[in-house]
């Protein structure tokens, strides 16, 4: 049988627990390299991309606190190209060793990946995502008219500074990601749903300050590599239905129609669980004879033997 295409969107427990400290983070990558080798060792084809809330936030707030004339902060989107490009080494890292030991002679390859977003996408306009730190009302005025940045009260802890969060649309690199694959390269791209970019009508691209939902971003990616498998790792080996209530009851195969209807009973939480739902139905609905899965790393090497995890069919 032909090797497959799997793409694992990473969650960010893989990465960062509690400590965010570089070295914390590399270790926390060596034990998830452990797990991501059980796919290359059954021949398959393996794309990674992850998270980068944590490392991009506090990325941000340390420009933020060393911010003057002589050393002016970064704007996000280079922040996201820096965290995709330091994230994509402690992983390179990680699985370079793993295969290392295992006698598997393989490259693994990080690709720093512009995202394609609409600039007509309605999220420009109506600003959701609150990133870098907390001001009171009087500071967020002071900094929106020196910046025109907007600021919104956010949960009653003070007010943050808003970005949009726009659909992806495309991938610039998309043909450099399919080359590297059919050479049997490991691939890592798209990381913190890659750096947001507005393609100008003489196809130039411009860098935008945006946040793309990382499991969006990787749905696109699995398309346009034409994945056989997309698998969203979280925190629990199976999504629930009433959960963390007495009749909570896991979902082991289901269909496109049956999580449009849990959804439609708000049944997932959003920014938490409903946008891996969405980004597993989305590729799904478009690729129907392929599969998505929704489950937890550590039962990476479960699915793979036996198909354990939340796994979603057309119909």
């Amino acid at each position: 049988m032909a090797n497959k295409k799997i793409v694992v969107a990473l969650g960010g427990n893989a990465i960062l627990s509690s400590d965010p400290s570089a070295q914390a983070q590399k270790a926390a990558l060596v034990q998830t390299a452990k797990h991501l080798v059980n796919i290359i060792k059954n021949g398959d084809d393996l794309i990674i991309t992850h998270g980068n809330g944590p490392q991009v936030g506090n990325l941000l707030l340390q420009n933020l606190a060393a911010n003057s004339e002589k050393n002016p902060a970064f704007p996000l989107d280079s922040l996201v190209a820096m965290t995709e490009g330091s994230i994509g080494f402690w992983l390179q890292n990680a699985l370079e060793n793993e295969l290392i030991k295992e006698g598997i002679e393989k490259d693994v390859v990080s690709v720093v990946t512009q995202v394609i977003v609409d600039k007509e996408d309605p999220a420009f306009k109506n600003l959701t995502k609150p990133i870098g730190p907390f001001y009171t009302e009087e500071e967020a005025q002071a900094e929106s008219q020196k910046t025109g940045a907007t600021f919104k009260e956010d949960a009653g802890r003070g007010w943050r500074k808003v970005v949009a969060s726009p659909k992806p649309i495309g991938i610039k690199e998309i043909g450099t990601i399919r080359t590297l694959l059919d050479a049997g390269e490991v691939v890592v791209a798209a990381g913190g749903g890659g750096i947001p970019v507005i393609q100008e009508t003489d196809g130039s691209l411009t860098g935008v300050e945006a946040v793309i939902d990382k499991d969006f971003a990787s749905q696109c990616l699995a398309e346009l590599v034409d994945a056989d498998l997309f698998i969203i790792l979280t925190g629990v080996d199976y999504v629930y239905v009433n959960f963390n209530k007495p009749d909570q009851a896991k979902l082991e195969r289901v269909t496109v129609a049956e999580l449009e209807e849990y959804i439609a009973q708000n049944q997932f939480a959003p920014g938490s669980m409903l946008p891996k739902v969405e980004a597993a139905i989305a590729f799904v609905k478009n690729k129907p004879e392929s599969r998505a899965v929704i489950t937890s790393l550590e039962n990476l090497g479960a699915l793979m033997e036996s198909d354990s995890g939340t796994i979603i069919v057309k119909e």
